[in-house]
Formats: C-alpha cells, sequence, structure tokens
C-alpha cells in the first residue's frame, strides 16, 4: 500500500473495525499507515464516528468521484478559490462540516446551503451563486433557504443590485444556546414537578431532584458563558504590517452593539 493514496474498500473495513473497537483516530491511521487527518475525514464525511458503514463510505467515496469526473467533462463549474486555497481541500472540509450539521438535524441540501453560506468570504450569496456552487436545481435551492430562514438559520436581502442575497446570521450560535439553556430549564422545572407527585425523601423524587439540579447547574453555565462570548461572533482581525493576521488571542473582540 502506497503512503497517501486512496483508500480501498479492506481499508475501511479496517477503519469501520477500529472504530467500532472505540480506538483513537490516530491509532487507526498508523495500523494503516495513514496520516490521522485522512481517517478524521473519512469517518466525519461518512456519517461519524456512531454511524460509520465501510461498504456504505465507499459507495459513497466512488459516486463523488463519478460526480467529479462528470463535472470535469462537462468543463469547470465552480468558481476559482481565493487566496490560493486548495479546491480539493476545501471540497473536502465542506463535506466534513456538512456531515455534521446532517448529524444535528438537518436535511442534506439545506445542511450543503449553510455550508456553503458560513465558507464563503463575504458570508452572503445570491440563488444563483448558490445553484451554481452546488450544481444543484433553483428549486432546490429555493425550497431549502425557505426552510433555513424559518428556522431562523440565514436571512435575505437585497444588495445594490436589487438583487437577493442570503446571508448567515453569526448571532444564531448565540440564539442556539440561549435556546438550550430554556430547554434545559423547562426540564429541571418538569423534573421537579415529579418531586412534589411522587413525594420529597422518596428514591424516584430524589432521582428527579438530582436531574433538576444537573440542569439548572449546565443551563445557568450556557446561559453565562453565551453572554460573556457573545462579542467573540463579532470579532474583526486585524492585520499587521506584513499584511499576517495577528494571534487569535490579540483579536479585538467588538460587541454586537460595537458593531450595530
Amino acid at each position: 500500500m502506497v503512503p497517501g493514496g486512496r483508500l480501498t474498500q479492506q481499508d475501511r473495513q479496517q477503519i469501520a473495525l477500529g472504530v467500532a473497537d472505540g480506538l483513537a483516530y490516530a491509532e487507526i491511521a498508523r495500523r494503516l499507515d495513514r496520516p490521522t487527518s485522512t481517517i478524521t475525514r473519512e469517518v466525519m464525511r461518512n456519517g461519524g464516528p456512531t454511524a460509520y458503514r465501510a461498504d456504505l463510505a465507499h459507495r459513497a467515496t466512488e459516486r463523488r468521484a463519478h460526480r467529479r469526473r462528470q463535472a470535469t467533462s462537462r468543463g469547470p463549474q465552480a468558481p476559482e478559490q481565493a487566496h490560493g486555497r486548495d479546491a480539493e481541500a476545501v471540497r473536502e472540509y465542506e463535506e466534513v462540516f456538512t456531515t455534521l450539521l446532517m448529524r444535528q438535524g438537518l436535511p442534506n441540501m439545506m445542511a450543503r446551503v449553510l455550508t456553503c453560506l458560513f465558507t464563503t468570504d463575504a458570508g452572503s450569496l445570491t440563488a444563483a451563486e448558490l445553484v451554481q456552487r452546488l450544481q444543484v436545481s433553483p428549486a432546490s435551492i429555493s425550497k431549502a433557504v425557505a426552510f433555513l430562514e424559518s428556522q431562523g438559520l440565514i436571512r435575505r436581502e437585497r444588495d445594490e443590485r436589487r438583487r437577493e442575497r442570503y446571508l448567515v446570521d453569526d448571532d444564531v450560535w448565540y440564539q442556539s444556546m440561549i435556546a438550550a439553556a430554556q430547554a434545559n430549564a423547562q426540564l429541571a422545572e418538569t423534573a421537579r414537578q415529579g418531586v412534589r407527585v411522587l413525594g420529597p425523601h422518596t428514591p424516584a423524587a430524589v432521582r428527579l431532584e438530582n436531574i433538576a439540579r444537573f440542569l439548572d447547574f449546565v443551563g445557568e453555565s450556557i446561559t453565562r458563558a453565551a453572554e460573556q462570548a457573545r462579542g467573540i461572533l463579532y470579532t474583526k482581525p486585524e492585520t499587521t504590517s506584513d499584511g499576517t493576521a495577528p494571534r487569535t488571542d490579540r483579536v479585538q473582540v467588538k460587541s454586537p452593539a460595537d458593531v450595530a
């Protein structure tokens, strides 16, 4: 086997066995004489550690290769990558990000659109640009953006040419954390209702009270952390005199009020 070559079906079977045995990606990579990043991408783009299957991963890889060959035969479709980025590395990263979003409940096309917006420097694209980048029908894009907008994950605005552009809303991560905290608070309250119904100091009531206390603590911690970190979502990286970005611990964090 040539290190760095394409994964074979036998390789994927070994990866599946390693994942099932709870081995670290680095250990699986060592056994296959592959970079750890190769194993990480392979697992995450094909269902993640809980859903990775060798046969399904192999077929999915063959389908992706077939689509790339078709795209090549039709000529270049996607725009050139900015900043000297490796187009193949960007494509693979987008697949990993899309897979993670799907594991969190987003349908495939909605996850692909959201990934496309997150990985676009401008943070916004028109419907036509999404069609071109994702090589899907306008109807598919229309359905996806309508769903994402209904969930508060994206918003739309008109640019100087009066075209509708779809934008990712950075504050959605903050809102998501707050929603999680509120959900924990509701669970805690429901658990405490059980304490009153089942009677204080009974084993079942003690269990429910402990659950409620745990959820209270987690919810309060999430809310506090989200409030303290919200400004990070609006960080504007500065550049040094040589044009490079500074270290992240020196980046100035602006609050939502500062950028409003």
